[in-house]
């Protein structure tokens, strides 16, 4: 009981033109993706930083942002602490581990003893590696 349909001819004709409808699926999930990182990867605190002419050393994979603003508040990574929590929430953000960097970010205008007495403070928390955050200053000939 097999049934033959007849098409006629056995040929294909061939298409010559590009199917498009896949790269421009590929294309928006690409684009969804770099919409979605790219606000992920910048720290929203703007901080007036001086310059410095150092070698930049190998940042860390999860930093510990101190920023000092101007108004001579702290903030940690992007909120807003008081400096008597400080230390409390440092612990938080290096689950304890006393012995990690952090990065201290102070604008241009705050004063070197306002910088002084946040490195003391960060000192009594039992902190001791602390690296000064600037502006990488490229050199001109």
């Amino acid at each position: 009981m097999s049934v033959k349909l007849d098409h006629g001819d056995g040929d294909l004709d061939v298409v010559h033109e590009i199917n498009v409808t896949p790269f421009i699926d590929v294309i928006l999930v690409l684009l969804i993706i770099f919409m979605i990182a790219a606000p992920l990867a910048t720290v929203d605190i703007a901080v007036d930083l001086p310059s410095a002419n150092a070698v930049p050393q190998q940042r860390p994979d999860k930093p510990i942002f101190l920023t000092l603003k101007p108004d001579l508040s702290l903030a940690l990574g992007d909120d807003v602490i008081e400096r008597a929590n400080l230390a409390a929430a440092l612990d938080a953000a290096s689950k304890g581990n006393r012995e990690e960097r952090v990065f201290l970010r102070a604008a241009h205008t705050v004063s070197y003893g306002d910088v002084m007495d946040v490195m003391n403070a960060l000192r009594a928390a039992g902190y001791l590696k602390v690296a000064l955050v600037g502006l990488e200053q490229r050199e001109t000939k």
